[in-house]
């Protein structure tokens, strides 16, 4: 197995985790297409109906660390499947929804199963090519994670054009289906002996949930106590989880790889890169069509071209950091998103389409060139045993950055700040730690083994 499967197996197995990654991110995106036709024919509000968004991302964040070790228990192959039948079930569960608590319960249903195959989904990569290979290998999986989520907004367009909403939500389960037949391919599974750790895995969800929905509250809700006093209970849960998981021989929260300074700096590089991306990518539609007058199906002309470039650097990053550096190709990528960023915070006073486009495009570039080589790292530097659980911290890191960067848009189109260059410049300071996280893994101290390594715990491919 250290190898990688062998061809042509190893070419379905792609494919199968392909299609996996794709119903994720699609069913996470495509949903915001629909929410004023939901509120509408289920009677709520706007607000009450973006809770069907928030839900979904809510539930991935607080379980898919559990899940990724549960996975080292149950074998990753056995939990990524099983994920994909209950987000089936799920999506066709949404057909009888009438109500918004019940469409609720069906889309947190639908994040289980996501989660459940979104935890083991890095790990299976690294099971499927050669070591050699491995960042090829994560450049094609963010070229999948672009791709959709370029796809959602106009595939939700579309089905919205010739059907009713619930075929929205519906709409991954063709990649659902397709994943499951494809499955067998995938590599074995391999179980360990360990119980799992319910207590940590409760832990776990708290921690999450409550710093998010406390940071989320402080937003939207009106009684700053509250929001303040949840807040302050998530930070507490979450310290006597990290206290707890600390003294785990194989802890739900990976804290014995955050110790390992390289693993550290990846991890928080990509935190404030997501951070970075959403909180751009967010703002700039408020301040196109309110500072700028374009219309809405301008803006999104305009923002594509992020994820199209993304698209095709992302995975020729991911083959060459099989080569060179990924410290340097993540500080070049960074330095790249940073002068773009800079650029798109001073826009001539009256843009046109290709003034903002070739900056969209150049970020894209820059994030490309960084989030691949990193994941490459992350998981690379973890044993081999613990990848599920290097896996499960990225996705993590990505969904909670993601979903920090919207609470700070929501936070400065509150005061008032939102529609301007502000987030932009923001996003570039961030742009600016995770490029410096990166450089700094360029070290020789950084990069020398643990101790734990040297004792016969080998990362699979050599940490640069």
């Amino acid at each position: 197995m250290t190898e990688g499967l062998p061809t042509p197996r190893r070419y379905f197995a792609i494919a199968a985790v392909s299609f996996g990654t794709a119903l994720v991110v699609i069913d996470g995106a495509i949903p915001s297409v629909a929410l004023p036709t939901l509120a509408r024919d289920l009677q709520v509000g706007g607000s009450e109906a973006v809770l069907v968004v928030t839900i979904y991302q809510l539930v991935l964040v607080m379980t898919l660390l559990p899940f990724s070790a549960l996975g080292d228990r149950l074998g990753h192959r056995r939990l990524y499947q099983l994920g994909q039948l209950v987000f089936t079930i799920a999506s066709l569960l949404c057909f009888f929804a009438r109500s918004l608590p019940f469409l609720l319960v069906v889309r947190a249903a639908q994040a289980l199963g996501a989660g459940a195959a979104l935890s083991v989904s890095s790990a299976l990569v690294r099971a499927i090519y050669p070591p050699r290979q491995l960042g090829r290998g994560l450049g094609v999986n963010s070229v999948v994670v672009s791709s959709a989520a370029a796809l959602a907004p106009t595939l939700g367009g579309a089905i919205l054009a010739f059907g009713s909403w619930p075929w929205v939500f519906a709409s991954a389960i063709p990649f659902a289906l397709l994943s499951l037949l494809l499955g067998r391919h995938l590599p074995e599974p391999e179980r360990h002996a360990e119980d799992f750790d319910m207590l940590g895995a409760v832990l776990c969800a708290a921690t999450f949930g409550l710093v998010i929905s406390g940071l989320e509250s402080l937003v939207h809700g009106s009684s700053p106590v509250v929001s303040s006093a949840i807040l302050a209970a998530g930070i507490l849960v979450g310290f006597f989880f990290v206290r707890r998981e600390a003294g785990e021989a194989r802890p739900i929260m990976p804290v014995d790889l955050l110790g390992r300074p390289v693993f550290a700096l990846s991890t928080l590089g990509a935190f404030t890169a997501f951070i970075a991306s959403m909180s751009l990518i967010l703002s700039l539609p408020f301040r196109l069509e309110h500072g700028y007058g374009f219309s809405p199906s301008a803006v999104g002309a305009i923002i594509a071209p992020w994820p199209l470039t993304t698209m095709f650097v992302a995975p020729a990053a991911g083959a060459l950091s099989d080569r060179v550096p990924a410290g340097l190709l993540g500080g070049i990528g960074m330095a790249i998103a940073t002068a773009a960023l800079l650029l798109l915070a001073w826009l001539p006073a009256h843009p046109i389409y290709w003034d903002i486009a070739w900056r969209m495009a150049l970020c894209g570039a820059g994030f490309g060139l960084f989030l691949s080589p990193n994941a490459r790292l992350i998981i690379g530097s973890a044993p081999r045993e613990r990848a599920a659980s290097a896996g499960g911290l990225i996705s993590t890191t990505r969904l909670t950055g993601q979903t920090l960067g919207a609470t700070l848009v929501a936070a400065l189109l509150a005061l008032g700040d939102g529609s301007g260059p502000l987030p932009a410049l923001v996003s570039a300071g961030l742009a600016v730690v995770a490029g410096v996280c990166s450089l700094a893994r360029l070290n020789p101290a950084i990069r020398l083994p643990e101790k734990g390594e040297a004792r016969g715990h080998q990362p699979a491919v050599q940490l640069r």
